[in-house]
């Protein structure tokens, strides 16, 4: 790994702020570093308060959007709201269908076809619409880029309200209206909600006319943390305020769903890395491997029962994702192998067979073995789809932007995107995606980087400060759990390898007489020979809590070890 030691900030604002709070340097620092430097600014981020959301009426679109669901109420009109069959999209399409159906009964859901119909709004789905006299779609993180789906609608009288997060086109869809942050003529202050984050300011918006208070909406929030630690959008700003409330309902009130499937995992107390590898890996598993509207009709039961059978289908469909991933990942090695790829700038690999649901994991994973951005292809229809990933400091969106010659459909984000194109153009898309990420990704991105927040020293972990660090929380994008590094640390001689198969490392670490720490590094036994050969060495880590029979001890659990 490519160590990255934070600079440190100015000593004068880190003093002053530390004297305000009554803390220590590093714990300022750590502060000042995510852009909080006065008392209030600390206020805010340590009691993240639902009165600082932003007003929704400050999107663009908003006021339109809400008079135009106001007039289908009145006019009994039938409403269909729709949503992608990700975590975002489920999470948007149960929030916005449970809330319009607790004022107005006629309100109904559609969640496309991961492999019939396809990414975001889809003409199937809108027949569907036509077909059943609905006049209002209400489009979920998907629709900013649907400009002849939406046209398509309009012409048999249906109307979109879109409530989007990604980069808008050149054109706007001539919907009702297009609720997006992202447009450049939205002045909206937070730029970086999720698909579910729009959908949540449009119920904000429709409460605020009807005189709800803010109170009458928190019940929804465990939706919205759920998205946000799923889409893995920054936990800044407005996304701190919905995930940290977000958390709260989750752990003390979670929705009959959510509660059955937290009883089929044994789980009580969640944090957001549990929402990002128990919760998300489970809802996504639904649209994966059987359907999304799975997702969606667990997460809007009401009935306990009827909800613990949905919960034990979807921890099925979970567990036989986990065996194709696994397949799927081996097969993809394997080819990278054979075709003599490992050297490349980019991973691209096809295989006709592989499950369209778990190619973007696969991408994940094989980014661990090769740091490089990724794309993984599979057949689908006449077509050939595929799920691109990427690495820290490349935007393969961009990327995919320069190769749209090639292309005939895409969309995402800086870090993951889905694309199609026809099997005649496979062989020059490869080429010319290579190409592009040999000239435009700097050479420092092709080592995987730790960020490093500050050097202390042992002897400054205390209950005191962990007690402090774990107020930071939620962590995520924009606010990362701190990394510390300590220099001249050694191994008091109780280091060895441990584990089934003997792959992580524990070691039992000191620093020039300061009190001893266990250390945890996941698979790294093969920094062995470096922790345990008696010499000093230094340790990159994060701070956590080890509950061992009614016990709790701090120990630090290892990202790297160097000489």
């Amino acid at each position: 790994m490519r160590w990255t030691l934070k600079p440190k900030p100015n000593p004068e604002v880190v003093q002053h702020l530390a004297e305000a709070l009554g803390v220590n340097t590093t714990i300022a620092s750590l502060l000042v570093h995510r852009g909080i430097e006065t008392f209030e600014d600390a206020k805010k981020f340590f009691r993240p308060s639902l009165e600082d959301l932003h007003d929704p009426f400050l999107m663009k679109d908003m006021m339109a959007a809400v008079q135009r669901v106001e007039k289908a109420i009145e006019k009994e009109e039938h409403i269909l709201i729709y949503g992608d069959y990700d975590v975002d999209g489920t999470t948007s399409v149960a929030l916005v269908t449970s809330y319009l159906r607790s004022l107005y009964p006629k309100v109904s859901n559609y969640i496309p076809d991961r492999y019939a119909e396809g990414y975001g709004v889809s003409f199937q789905g809108i027949d569907y619409a036509d077909d059943n006299d609905i006049s209002l779609i209400i489009a979920l993180d998907c629709g900013v880029k649907a400009i002849d789906k939406v046209a398509y609608a309009a012409e048999k009288g249906i109307d979109f309200i879109i409530c989007d997060h990604h980069r808008p086109g050149d054109q706007l869809p001539r919907a009702v209206a297009v609720l997006d942050p992202k447009r450049e003529d939205c002045d909206y202050p937070y730029k970086e909600l999720c698909g579910c984050g729009v959908g949540f300011k449009l119920i904000q918006a429709l409460g605020r006319r009807r005189d709800q208070p803010m109170e009458a909406l928190i019940p929804y929030l465990d939706l919205v943390a759920t998205a946000i630690a799923a889409d893995i959008v920054p936990i800044t700003g407005e996304n701190r305020v919905l995930a940290y409330h977000g958390l709260q309902v989750m752990n003390t009130q979670p929705r009959t769903g959510i509660k059955a499937l937290l009883q089929q995992v044994k789980k009580t107390t969640l944090t957001i890395s549990d929402v990002v590898f128990i919760i998300a890996p489970r809802i996504n598993a639904a649209g994966r491997m059987e359907h999304g509207n799975r997702a969606v009709a667990l997460l809007t039961e009401e009935d306990a029962e009827q909800a613990e059978i949905i919960a034990s289908e979807v921890e099925a469909y979970n567990a036989s994702r986990k065996d194709t991933d696994r397949t799927m990942t081996e097969e993809a090695l394997e080819q990278i192998l054979q075709n003599q790829e490992s050297d490349k700038h980019a991973t691209v690999v096809f295989d006709p067979s592989w499950h369209k649901g778990v190619i973007g994991i696969v991408a994940s994973r094989l980014i661990e073995t090769y740091y490089r951005p990724t794309l993984v292809f599979t057949q689908s229809g006449d077509k050939l789809a595929a799920s691109a990933r990427s690495v820290r400091g490349f935007d393969v969106y961009e990327a995919l932007t320069q190769c749209e010659a090639h292309i005939e459909q895409f969309g995402g984000h800086t870090y993951a995107a889905g694309l199609t194109l026809d099997p005649a153009n496979y062989e020059e898309f490869k080429n010319a995606f290579e190409a592009v990420v040999a000239d435009t990704m700097d050479p420092k991105y092709r080592t995987p980087e730790l960020s490093i927040d500050a050097e202390i020293a042992l002897s400054e972990i205390t209950p005191k400060f962990y007690r402090i660090l774990k107020q930071f929380a939620p962590f995520g994008p924009g606010n990362r759990t701190p990394v510390f590094m300590s220099s001249e640390v050694r191994d008091t001689g109780s280091g060895r390898c441990v584990g089934e198969d003997k792959s992580h490392l524990r070691l039992v670490l000191q620093q020039d007489g300061s009190p001893t720490f266990v250390g945890i590094g996941f698979g790294m036994a093969e920094k062995e020979p470096i922790a345990c050969a008696g010499t000093l060495f230094q340790a990159a880590y994060v701070i956590d809590e080890n509950h061992w029979q009614g016990t709790t001890q701090l120990q630090l659990r290892l990202k790297d070890i160097k000489a």
